[in-house]
């Protein structure tokens, strides 16, 4: 799955700088945005295979973005993982309900992400 295009949306830096490295470092080709309307204007211009999404958010929050992405037939197809400091009880149908393939929750863990991406790029391509 390396080369595989890949949005990280995220209002944290440090997130987006190690989800950034990480997945640069396994291959694949990796855009940022700070929030949701920054991941919109790339979205212009970028289409991703993946968008890791983070969840909490100011302004537009990441559900809400994905909700938007899946109603327009061209970004459809996106595979969305939602990306959540809390994993509480209920938040896997949260996340489902607005149109995510699924959750990783944070802090993000550097040995193990590339490896959950390239499971969801695979589970979407069955």
């Amino acid at each position: 799955m390396s080369g595989e295009a890949l949005l990280v949306v995220d209002d944290n830096a440090a997130n987006l700088k190690l989800a950034r490295i990480v997945l640069e470092d396994a291959g694949y080709d990796v855009r940022t945005a700070g929030d949701a309307n920054d991941a919109l204007g790339l979205l212009k211009t970028f289409t991703p295979r993946l968008i890791l999404m983070d969840v909490q958010m100011p302004g537009m929050d990441g559900l809400e973005l994905t909700r938007r992405l899946k109603q327009e037939p061209e970004r459809a197809s996106i595979v969305i993982v939602a990306l959540t400091a809390h994993a509480m009880p209920g938040d896997e149908e949260r996340v489902r309900a607005a149109g995510c393939d699924g959750y990783i929750t944070k802090p993000l863990n550097p040995l193990i992400l590339a490896e959950q991406v390239a499971g969801y790029l695979v589970r979407s391509s069955l």
